[in-house]
């Protein structure tokens, strides 16, 4: 089924339980949709990837967007072309990219990173049972398969990338991709996901495993809280809009205003964000607040994507934006870290290594300190 944009008014409305058989638990029946945004080129406005209108011009010949360069200073992330080496991160994702490793090449040798190819053993991909039966090609996944492996690499040069697709946007499929995600990677990177539904803790354990780290988008909608970002076993990544003079000088940072976040209508709290004092302040009375953190994902400051897969007829330089971005990036420097990055290690990690967003809202306000729009704030160096 293709990704379009009614698929959040479907998951909301008829999200069911398909009963299967995993120790009596039970797989959801409904699709989740990717958190990326491409701005349009011809008037600046960024649509949805699964947008099936022809707005305008999206695609240049050489990048628009920000560069890694650009980003790595902003948050004072590692420049060494070696960073993350040792490490592996898994991006879980639907449908095939088929020019997911070459169009990486392209951006690797653009901005000056090292190759990331199957030859060298950086970029593997694979099914979503670990295989080489690639699922159907779907346009608007490819650019969000793009975004990720690519800015995985441009933050984490020396760890390796697998990607794994699922055979479909349904929870089903991309759950059980996860499942073969985290076997294989110390970092589990998703930017997919879809409205809360009544029973979704069953299948949290899907992002739980020893020694791995799982980030998840939390939207691109604003409020309220969606999943998996709302599972307690992941960290949340919210967004900010980043700041500029018209010579390219860093000014700032604020809230986004589509930055998904809120109080889960499902699932509690972990005990470490319970006992974080400034939880208090949202109101969300024992129930999982998200985000947990954030990073750039307003497509006004969107970072810069090669795609060859034709978007609605158009490929090469995307500017895209979304916590489609925000999630692969956090994933990326925790790698660099070599850190296992759950709740427990966000919420004891002191003030100073985050920069607290307090100027901005997405239906909730930005606060000083711990707020529903981005969490502890974005990263300074990697956590």
């Amino acid at each position: 089924m293709r990704v379009r944009g009614f698929l959040r008014v479907l998951c909301a409305a008829a999200i069911s339980l398909l009963a299967f058989s995993r120790a009596g638990a039970a797989q959801p029946l409904g699709w989740a949709h990717p958190y990326v945004m491409v701005v349009n080129h011809a008037n600046g406005r960024a649509y949805r990837a699964w947008n099936n209108k022809r707005p305008g011009r999206y695609a240049t010949n050489s990048p628009t967007g920000l560069s890694p360069s650009v980003i790595k200073s902003v948050y004072n992330f590692p420049t060494s072309p070696t960073a993350g080496a040792g490490k592996t991160i898994a991006i879980v994702d639907a449908y095939d990219d088929p020019t997911a490793e070459q169009d990486l090449n392209v951006f690797s040798s653009q901005y000056g990173l090292p190759p990331c190819t199957t030859a060298n053993g950086c970029f593997k991909k694979v099914d979503q049972t670990g295989g080489t039966h690639y699922p159907r090609k779907n346009a608007g996944w490819a650019l969000e398969i793009s975004l990720d492996i690519q800015w995985a690499h441009a933050l984490a040069p020396g760890a390796r990338i697998l990607l794994v697709e699922a055979n479909s946007n349904r929870f089903a499929d991309l759950l059980a991709a996860e499942d073969y995600a985290k076997a294989h990677a110390e970092y589990v990177s998703n930017s997919w996901g879809g409205s809360e539904f009544s029973g979704e803790s069953a299948y949290d354990y899907h992002f739980s495993q020893p020694g791995v780290s799982f980030f998840v988008s939390s939207g691109d909608n604003g409020a309220p809280a969606e999943y998996p970002s709302s599972s307690p076993n992941v960290i949340s990544v919210g967004g900010t809009s980043l700041h500029f003079d018209s010579s390219g000088n860093f000014l700032g940072e604020t809230g986004w205003s589509g930055s998904g976040g809120g109080c889960s209508q499902y699932e509690a709290a972990t005990s470490a964000q319970r006992s974080f004092g400034e939880y208090t302040q949202v109101n969300c009375r024992g129930q999982r607040a998200t985000p947990d953190v954030a990073l750039d994902a307003d497509p006004a400051s969107g970072v810069s994507v090669y795609d060859s897969t034709r978007y609605q007829g158009q490929s090469g330089w995307f500017t895209v934006g979304g916590t489609s971005a925000s999630a692969p990036m956090w994933a990326a420097i925790s790698a660099d870290s070599g850190t296992v990055v759950d709740s427990a290690h966000v919420y004891s990690e002191p003030s100073s290594q985050f920069r607290d967003i307090t100027s901005g809202n997405n239906g909730f306000p930005c606060l000083v300190g711990y707020d529903l729009v981005t969490g502890r704030g974005s990263a300074l160096g990697a956590p």
